[in-house]
């Protein structure tokens, strides 16, 4: 397949062929597989110390005394039948099932399958419907996918950002994105309150600024060819992200993914 490669006033320059990881099957089971195993391999461990409410000396005074069997403190002053403690009943005693750091909270993913998914996405950046279904807006985008040549990475400015997306008609979706809506559940009380959309996702071949440029632009991500992963082409499992390449990030797509082809 044949496409256009548009310059930074938005005319197309020239025209590229596109490898073969942009024809592959969509599998997105394999793609929500990555995802949850990208996200899961960033969960912190959380555990309680093993001694934590047995670090004490009570012992139970057993039967025949009418009260409870459960351990009490030694020379309590305060209760005439002492304290208890170490039981999850008591007052600082141990937890009854605690978390423990042993969990196995880490999901795993064969390597080829992961390769498998990435090239999937990829695949699935290049399907208007796709992208269309997902949400972003690309009524007066010219072409998916959208291809900007390399002299894009150079740029420095936000401003200059801007006025490629605008040539280009990216900034429909970008407004899409500056929507805020407060988190659903606990987690708008764990530093998680505010949930923003995604918008644009640039792959490059080399940052020479443009990292720096639109990292201020809301739900726009920049990625290097070569650390280009499933959670960036597809987030939340859901693939067909509006995506923008260079040509030089997908000459490195291509010799990065030649042993699955």
């Amino acid at each position: 397949m044949r496409v256009n490669v548009f310059s930074l006033n938005g005319k197309p320059r020239k025209k590229i062929e596109l490898p073969k990881i942009f024809q592959e099957e969509i599998r997105e089971d394999l793609i929500r597989r990555a995802v949850v195993a990208a996200q899961s391999n960033r969960f912190q461990p959380q555990g309680r110390d093993k001694l934590a409410g047995k670090r004490t000396s009570a012992e139970s005074w057993g039967v025949g005394r009418g009260v409870a069997r459960l351990p009490r403190v030694k020379g309590s002053r305060y209760h005439a039948a002492g304290r208890g403690a170490f039981v999850p009943m008591a007052v600082g005693g141990r937890i009854a099932f605690p978390p423990t750091p042993e969990k196995k909270i880490a999901k795993k993913i064969n390597l080829k399958e992961k390769r498998k998914a990435i090239i999937s996405a990829i695949s699935a950046t290049a399907i208007k419907e796709l992208v269309e279904a997902r949400g972003h807006r690309v009524e007066n985008v010219p072409q998916i996918p959208l291809i900007i040549e390399d002299k894009f990475q150079e740029l420095s400015s936000t401003k200059d950002v801007l006025d490629v997306f605008s040539k280009l008609g990216l900034l429909d979706d970008l407004e899409r994105a500056k929507v805020k809506k407060i988190r659903a559940g606990k987690g708008k009380m764990r530093g998680r309150r505010y949930k923003r959309r995604k918008s644009v996702l640039i792959v490059i071949g080399e940052d020479k600024g443009i990292k720096k440029a639109a990292r201020n632009l809301p739900g726009v991500d920049v990625v290097r060819a070569k650390d280009l992963g499933a959670e960036d082409l597809a987030p939340g499992g859901h693939a067909g992200r509006l995506t923008v390449y260079t040509p030089s990030a997908i000459e490195q797509l291509e010799e990065r993914f030649a042993c699955m082809m």
